[in-house]
C-alpha cells in the first residue's frame, strides 16, 4: 500500500496489534489513540483493507460503539463473534460487555 493513508493505516494496525486477548476497543477509541478525532469510519476503512495481514492482525477485537459487532449477519461478523467468544469475551444483549472487556475506561475516548 502507498499513498496518503499509508501512515494512518499503519498507525491503526500498530494500535490494533496491542489490544490484548479478551479485550476490545471501539473504532472511535482506535481513532482517538492514533490522534484522529472523529476518525472511526477511517479506522473501519483501514481494517477493511488489511488483505493478507488479516491472519496476523487481531481485527476481531475492534467493535462498533457500545460493543456492537459492525458486520453482524455477514460471514466476517460471525467469524468476529466466534473469535471473541473463543477469547472469553462475554456478550450481553447481543453486544460485547464493554464494562468487562473494553480496553479503555469509559470517558477516556468517544466510541
Amino acid at each position: 500500500m502507498s499513498g496518503p493513508d499509508e501512515g494512518f493505516f499503519e498507525r491503526v494496525y500498530a494500535v490494533v496489534r496491542r489490544i490484548p486477548r479478551g479485550r476490545v476497543a471501539t473504532y472511535g477509541q482506535i481513532a482517538a489513540l492514533v490522534g484522529v478525532t472523529r476518525g472511526a469510519r477511517a479506522v473501519g476503512w483501514a481494517l477493511g483493507g488489511i488483505g493478507p495481514r488479516k491472519a496476523k492482525l487481531p481485527w476481531h477485537r475492534v467493535v462498533g460503539a457500545r460493543g456492537r459487532i459492525s458486520l453482524d449477519g455477514r460471514a466476517s461478523g460471525l467469524v468476529q463473534r466466534k473469535r471473541l467468544r473463543a477469547e472469553g469475551v462475554r456478550f450481553v444483549g447481543g453486544r460485547v460487555d464493554m464494562l468487562r472487556h473494553g480496553l479503555l475506561p469509559k470517558g477516556r475516548s468517544r466510541g
